[in-house]
């Protein structure tokens, strides 16, 4: 277990440079969380550091962004918050995205918990005030 701890928007550039040094050679991610705790802002400093040239925003009413890195590389980023059952996840086709060998990020994977295997790094992101988070990283 590895923590990285993010002081507002002035380092969350370093911690996401950091998070990638930490879970060199991961590709997928579960990130947990309380709503507004920074889920999807630490996921776009991620993609940032991927080199991802689109925009990254919150998949929540689409479930799933596709995101293009300047290698053409696909990055995935789901948001289960809005899913009924996980028969949605289904039909998706999430095995295409989960199984795949590019970066997939999940935000609330307690929605899927039975989709997610091993493979998958949990991510816990805990707000200690209105702009620091502590990143709990369990690998």
């Amino acid at each position: 277990m590895e923590t990285i701890t993010i002081n507002g928007v002035a380092n969350i550039d370093e911690c996401a440079a950091r998070f990638l040094q930490l879970t060199a050679g991961r590709k997928h991610f579960a990130f947990l969380g309380p709503m507004g705790a920074g889920k999807t802002t630490f996921i776009k400093a991620i993609c940032e550091q991927l080199k991802v040239v689109d925009i990254v925003s919150s998949p929540t009413f689409a479930i799933i962004n596709e995101y293009r890195t300047e290698n053409q590389e696909s990055v995935y980023h789901f948001d289960f918050y809005r899913i009924k059952s996980i028969d949605e996840a289904f039909n998706l086709g999430y095995e295409e995205y989960f199984y795949s060998d590019n970066y997939c990020f999940i935000e609330w994977p307690e929605k899927v918990d039975d989709l997610i295997d091993d493979d998958f790094v949990t991510v816990e992101i805990n707000p200690i005030n209105e702009t620091e988070r502590v990143v709990t990283i369990n690998i």
